[in-house]
Parts: structure tokens; C-alpha cells; sequence
């Protein structure tokens, strides 16, 4: 279980290193917050908003994006994000939503939280699961 975090962490990790650098292309202040920060992982300042960059690699099979709403009985991920975009690597390509963007598909769509245990996890979660090509109709274009 341990391992499976730490080795997800690190995986993420990289992501966010790879659109911080994307990013700082253009905004040369962006950085990645350290520790624990539940409303974005990468802060832009000269924009003042901050950025939340997910990895659903598994979607390459199962053809939905995992949009968690709650962990341990506890609001997370899209309840608790201040981000405006979130960025999701899906296995081939980053793609961006603004928050708002994500919220509108599940409204819009009247879709269903699941509620399950993911692997190397001892709790449950919700999230919504869904289907790339609905959620990708709501791709932000930067």
C-alpha cells in the first residue's frame, strides 16, 4: 500500500514537472508547491490562480477519466480544488479543463458518482467516471 503511494507520488511528480516547464515557458514565476496542498499543485502568479495536474494512465483501458469528489468520507480533489484548470495526463497527451468546464459535463450530462476502493488504497472513494470522449468535448482551447 505504502509503496504503491510513494510510487504513484513520484509519478505525478513528474507530471507536474513536465507542465511546470510548459507553463514557465510563458509564465517564468510558476512553481510547484511543496508539501501537501489540496487546491492545486502548480501556482502561477503573474495570473494568480493555481493549476492541478492529474495522471489516469489506466484510462488507456478502461476509457473513462477518474474525477474524484470524496476520499475517506471527506470532500476532495474537485470539492476541494481552488484550481482554474486542471490538467489530466491520460497515458498519450495533457489535456486541460477549466474547473468549471468539469463541473458543467457532469451537470450537463446528469452523471453518477461510483464509490470504490482503488488499488494500494484502504478507503473508499467517490468519482465520477467519466467517459474521455464526453469529457474531452469540454477540452479547454488554450
Amino acid at each position: 500500500m505504502i509503496q504503491t503511494f510513494n510510487r504513484d507520488l513520484a509519478i505525478g511528480k513528474k507530471y507536474e514537472q513536465i507542465v511546470l516547464e510548459a507553463i514557465q515557458k510563458k509564465y517564468s514565476k510558476a512553481f510547484i508547491e511543496e508539501g501537501y496542498c489540496k487546491e492545486w499543485d502548480i501556482y502561477i502568479p503573474e495570473l494568480n490562480f493555481g493549476i492541478e495536474v492529474k495522471s489516469d494512465k489506466k484510462s488507456m483501458h478502461t476509457g473513462n477519466i477518474v474525477i474524484e469528489i470524496e476520499f475517506n468520507g471527506k470532500p476532495s480533489a474537485l470539492s476541494t480544488t481552488k484550481s482554474k484548470y486542471w490538467v489530466v495526463y491520460d497515458g498519450y497527451n495533457f489535456k486541460w479543463f477549466l474547473v468549471e468546464d468539469i463541473k458543467k459535463c457532469i451537470k450537463e450530462n446528469n452523471l453518477r458518482y461510483a464509490t470504490f476502493t482503488g488499488k494500494g488504497d484502504i478507503h473508499s472513494k467517490k468519482a465520477y467516471l467519466i467517459k474521455k470522449e464526453l469529457l474531452y468535448k469540454y477540452e479547454t482551447r488554450r
